[in-house]
């Protein structure tokens, strides 16, 4: 098997977009160092409530310009495009801050604490007429374009089946949003939404779901084993939890051949395309690992907005709100059982 070639945007080269950054926190700190190191995108300012994080966040990286309020920076006229990246219950209220000011978003996941928030955003965005997207970036990765290549292809046949999971030991809470409910908390939106995603991707939506899960005692979900049914006969089967480390892995298994992505899968890394007996494998040539994978989807972006795109054809609006949908039915399966 000869594997496609990989047609994701090249990280340099291109326009470039000056980027503005709400909420400098950890995410936002390896979002920019990524960017910075590896592409041509830049960030020309950062804002945060506190004025004196927004300017140690400025100089620790380079920054132009650092403001002690969000209005400032989208009402910066060198700003092109704004980074949201505040606790998910804050993601709808900043993002339509900065649609008003006629700002460019790109906006943590999940969009928003459930699809009727992220709803809002979405059409917020489209009365606007401007660009506005999920950070979904395993979508922009080189192994994904090739696998999604591949599943366009029809090399992989009928897809009867999907597996994939995401742990992480997040050890005590200690005031991290993802255990707070009043933050928009909890596995399946934190963590959970990649293997949901990644089934979807493959997949598209189900017709039906179904899980068991935990809930802690502070009222978010920490774990959930996940059943999709689709209308083809395909299924998915996944997990999350927030309670421990998990393998991280993804498979998609066909009628003519599977697809086993290397962990984490929704790092840059590889996977081994498997037919019969001949296994082969798809490392990631441009060296990046871990999170400095979230270059990839700011070149992207600055090629869609460059060609008057105002949603990207890998991730658009819809996507979200249907992988969204699908996590607000799981949880409450979850919250459910109590």
């Amino acid at each position: 098997m000869i594997l496609p070639d990989a047609t994701a945007t090249p990280l340099r080269g291109g326009p470039t977009l000056r980027w503005g950054v709400l909420a400098p926190g950890g995410i936002a700190t390896d979002w920019v160092a990524a960017m910075h190191a590896n592409t041509d995108q830049r960030v020309v300012a950062v804002a945060s409530r506190s004025a004196d994080r927004a300017a140690e966040f400025a100089q620790k990286h380079g920054i132009e310009r650092s403001y002690g309020s969000y209005d400032q920076l989208v009402a910066d006229p060198d700003v092109d495009i704004v980074y949201i990246a505040a606790p998910n219950v804050f993601h709808q209220p900043l993002a339509l801050l900065a649609i008003a000011a006629g700002k460019h978003v790109l906006i943590e996941k999940p969009l928003g604490i459930d699809a009727a928030d992220a709803q809002v955003i979405v059409d917020a965005a489209r009365a606007a007429g401007v660009f506005a997207m999920e950070a979904m970036w395993t979508r922009f990765l080189p192994q994904t374009t090739i696998i999604a290549q591949l599943l366009a292809h029809g090399e992989l046949g009928d897809v009867a089946m999907v597996t994939a999971d995401f742990g992480a030991n997040f050890g005590e809470p200690s005031g991290q949003p993802v255990f707070d409910p009043a933050m928009g908390g909890g596995s399946l939106r934190d963590i959970g939404i990649y293997p949901v995603w990644f089934s979807q991707f493959v997949l598209g939506a189900p017709s039906a779901a179904v899980t068991t899960g935990r809930m802690l005692a502070s009222g978010v979900d920490a774990q959930a084993a996940m059943l999709l049914d689709h209308a083809t006969g395909a299924q998915a089967v996944l997990h999350t939890t927030m309670l421990a480390d998990t393998p991280t892995e993804a498979r998609i298994s066909g009628t003519r051949a599977r697809v086993e992505v290397r962990t984490p899968f929704y790092a840059p890394n590889g996977f081994v395309f498997v037919r019969d007996e001949e296994r082969t494998e798809f490392t990631d040539g441009t060296g990046l690992r871990g999170r400095e994978g979230l270059a990839f989807q700011t070149t992207a972006i600055a090629q869609h907005i460059a060609a008057g795109r105002t949603e990207a054809p890998e991730h658009p609006l819809d996507t979200s709100l249907t992988v969204l949908r699908t996590l607000d039915g799981l949880r409450g399966q979850i919250e459910a059982q109590g």
